[in-house]
């Protein structure tokens, strides 16, 4: 099996323990115990599982910080396991938990079908181990954020960091914890034109090169819950990026 690698320089290094409690979801035995060996290394508590049914039952049971979810389960598969978490109306913590999926499958067309049912990030096998914990930590840094600041308005557009709570003209709005991040950013720079490689680098951190599709992939999931009633407040600069803007603007 040759779904991991590395870049040679020996292990991961450690980071201190308490980054948070992951849920790897993999079929494959030898790859659920390297998963798991290698995120317990670098300071993660660990829980492993080897389908989608028991996923549902740990997320329930653990409420992960973040879910590592094969794409190609037997019976209940990845993207099932997904849409049932993100309608999971009576638990708030199992609809908002990240998801990084891991998949042998690299059609754009699954990418885009993984991101559009709430997923947060996309790997593909074969990957390096340093990639797949850099894409955790990234995700962990921007959807556990830092002190909640004040409620952002825009228009009719309101965000309240604290409760995680987004209205327009009235009505919630509901956002995966990636969405949120993403608006977030955009009302705290409304009026000013920011480039996808900005976008990518402030919401995402990545230390390594992103794929800019992924921006454009969460515009458009932002706006089609968002922009239900006008005004439209989310701009297209062409050939530059986004900015989130004022009618009065």
């Amino acid at each position: 099996m040759a779904a991991v690698t590395s870049a040679g320089r020996g292990p991961v290094p450690r980071e201190g323990d308490g980054e948070g409690v992951l849920l790897v979801v993999e079929d494959e035995p030898t790859l659920r115990e390297l998963l798991a060996a290698s995120l317990r290394f670098v300071g993660f508590r660990v829980v492993s599982v080897a389908t989608g049914e028991e996923a549902l039952s740990a997320v329930a049971a653990e409420r992960p910080d973040l879910v590592v979810l094969d794409v190609m389960l037997p019976g209940l598969d990845g993207f099932d396991v997904v849409r049932r978490l993100r309608g999971a109306a009576d638990s708030r913590a199992a609809e908002q938990v990240p998801v990084v999926f891991l998949t042998a499958r690299d059609d754009p067309e699954d990418t885009v079908n993984g991101l559009g049912i709430g997923a947060d990030d996309y790997v593909t096998k074969p990957f390096r181990l340093e990639e797949l914990i850099a894409r955790i930590r990234s995700i962990l840094r921007r959807t556990r954020g830092g002190p909640a600041g004040g409620v952002l308005t825009v228009a009719d557009l309101t965000l309240d960091p604290a409760t995680h709570r987004v209205t327009r003209a009235g009505a919630p709005v509901d956002l995966s914890p990636t969405e949120f991040k993403l608006l977030r950013y955009l009302m705290e720079h409304a009026d000013r034109t920011l480039s996808k490689a900005r976008i990518l680098e402030d919401v995402w951190h990545y230390d390594f090169d992103g794929d800019p599709s992924i921006v454009e992939s969460y515009i458009s999931y932002l706006r089609r819950k968002v922009e239900c009633v006008e005004p439209k407040l989310i701009h297209t600069v062409r050939g530059i990026g986004y900015v989130l803007r004022s009618p009065r603007s």
